[in-house]
């Protein structure tokens, strides 16, 4: 995940001093990134005669909040900058040094770990599934997911399909854009990359490894290409073309522009998130689509005795430049939509976090326990004009890994759960199926010479000579695509034409307001305290309890409900 594209319309800036990739190439390992906060309604220059002055040379800039990454090798910069009138606040980004030998294969190890939203093979699918229906897509019987949703050959596909107008952006990981089941829908022209590709991090452990991708070793990607898996599986959720091949989305005739904002190796951080919505806002993009939280910190907190005053300052300017984007791209015309996460937690309580900072910008920097009270808050599935949405299972229950709280959750959809089961045990057929890169499944040694697959997490079908692979994965990353494809559904509908960039365009107020009004009421579940029982691999048993609190119209579950593309599109 990797580059800046500037266009003389938008308001997202790259100085002439340095280019983000001229920074990665010729850095020193001294050198250190911060990001940058300007103060509300200072003018651009003055700010940037402030970071001049404190020592910091501007790398990109974004006008439009009042954003700045920064580079610098003054040890002071920090305390320099964020004493002027003119800043708002600071904080670390990253730390530049050379790519050590071995950093693309480590890096590929990381991303290939164990993660809660990759549901791990286990046993063959115990599930047997029928045959799709003589309008559906081969693999639509492997969808559970949709047709938890009834977005299906004979449910909302018969009403409402969705526009080509309505434009959902992907700020994820990347769109493979030469997936056959993705490439119909994929707007190439609108499509960018707000990342550089990080070799490594402040302690000298890889992050996405050389930039060896790239013909020019710019340590950027073009803008239709994901090499971590993440992205694409989250653009097909939401509008794969009902093509006679493989799967559908939610929204299978909407766009999908990619605005890339996470890393290779899955990190998310500021200055790429605050980009990509200020561009959301500016080109007519309808919704978005986050399913990630804004690295380093899990939880961001002001005032939490266990963080230091630096990083109360680093976590308030979080807060500030991310609810500034957020609050830019919504009075522009675009829902806003987010993953609640995946830490089986109540957001709503106090909780113990021992995740973050999960990346280190400065050397020595690691993970440590810190209580955390619910006036911490998560970027952006907690910030304003947000809609947070939790993950259910095949039975609809609460995905056992997905975060909850009444109040906090919006909606819920379908993200998948391996171990929704009367087993208990893990099938993989539980998670979601959606697209998956063949370079990926190629990559991590998923397929025979032939091109088959030789595990059950991935699955291939062919039309002809063309030939499409789709991986299951599971987590509320997978559960607010759905959500997304939903509320493109609603803007499909009831829409109308956008004046400034063509298409359709519908207030976001009133998206979220027709996503909870139709979404399918569901009560806590009885008793409201749930266990969650999960037999592992290895055969241990493991279990979690969670409390579901509020009514049948709304609860720390499900929120206003689950989502339902055939009450959206009728």
């Amino acid at each position: 995940m990797k580059r800046v594209i500037v266009l003389a319309a938008c308001t997202l800036v790259a100085t002439a001093m340095v280019s983000p990739a001229q920074a990665v190439r010729t850095a020193t390992a001294s050198a250190t990134e911060y990001i940058v906060l300007y103060k509300e309604g200072v003018r651009p220059d003055v700010a940037r005669k402030a970071v001049q002055a404190a020592g910091g040379t501007v790398v990109k800039e974004n006008t439009a909040v009042g954003v700045a990454t920064v580079s610098t090798t003054d040890t002071g910069f920090a305390g320099a900058v964020a004493a002027n009138a003119s800043i708002e606040g600071v904080a670390h980004n990253r730390s530049i040094g050379t790519v050590p030998s071995a950093a693309r294969s480590a890096a590929k190890a990381r991303k290939a770990g164990d993660a809660v939203e990759k549901a791990a093979d286990g046993a063959p699918a115990a599930t047997t599934f029928g045959k799709p229906g003589p309008t559906a897509e081969p693999l639509s019987e492997l969808q559970w997911d949709m047709k938890q949703i009834h977005a299906t050959a004979d449910g909302s596909y018969r009403y409402e399909q969705g526009d080509p107008g309505v434009l959902v952006g992907i700020l994820d990981t990347g769109v493979d854009a030469s997936h056959p089941d993705i490439a119909p829908n994929f707007n190439r022209a609108l499509s960018r990359n707000f990342t550089v590709d990080i070799p490594v991090d402040a302690n000298g452990e890889p992050v996405d490894g050389p930039c060896e991708d790239e013909p020019d070793h710019s340590c950027t990607d073009p803008a239709d290409v994901d090499e971590n898996e993440h992205g694409t599986h989250v653009a097909s959720s939401i509008a794969s073309p009902i093509n006679r091949l493989g799967v559908s989305g939610v929204a299978p005739k909407v766009s999908i522009v990619n605005l890339r904002v996470g890393q290779d190796s899955g990190f998310f951080f500021l200055q790429p998130s605050v980009d990509g919505l200020t561009y959301a806002g500016d080109h007519g993009i309808d919704v978005v689509n986050m399913s990630y939280y804004i690295d380093p910190w899990l939880f961001n907190c002001v005032d939490n005795p266990a963080d230091s005053p630096a990083d109360r300052v680093e976590q308030a300017t979080i807060i500030k430049a991310t609810q500034r984007a957020l609050n830019y791209a919504h009075d522009r015309g675009v829902t806003l939509v987010s993953a609640a996460g995946n830490g089986g937690t109540d957001y709503t309580k106090e909780l113990v976090d021992g995740s973050s900072p999960d990346f280190a910008s400065v050397p020595g920097e690691a993970p440590y326990d810190r209580t955390i009270p619910p006036s911490c808050v998560s970027m952006p599935s907690e910030g304003n004009h947000v809609i947070a949405v939790s993950s259910t299972g095949i039975s609809k229950r609460k995905a056992y890994y997905s975060d909850y709280g009444n109040g906090y959750v919006d909606v819920a959809s379908p993200g998948g759960d391996a171990y929704d089961n009367p087993a208990n045990t893990r099938d993989v057929t539980r998670a979601t199926l959606a697209a998956y890169p063949k370079s990926l499944a190629v990559e991590n040694g998923q397929l025979n010479p032939d091109g088959t697959p030789n595990t059950p997490s991935v699955v291939r079908d062919c039309r002809g000579s063309v030939c499409g692979y789709y991986t299951y994965l599971q987590g509320t990353s997978m559960a607010s695509p759905r959500a997304a494809g939903v509320a493109a559904l609603i803007v499909s509908r009831f829409g109308h034409r956008d004046r400034a960039h063509g298409g359709l365009t519908m207030n976001p107020d009133a998206v979220e307001a027709a996503l909870k009004a139709t979404a399918t009421k569901t009560p806590c579940p009885e008793p409201r305290a749930f266990t969650y029982t999960r037999i592992l691999p290895d055969g241990t048993t493991t279990t979690a309890t969670h409390t579901c609190e509020g009514g049948r119209s709304r609860n720390g579950f499900y929120g206003s409900g689950i989502v339902d593309a055939l009450n959206a599109a009728r």
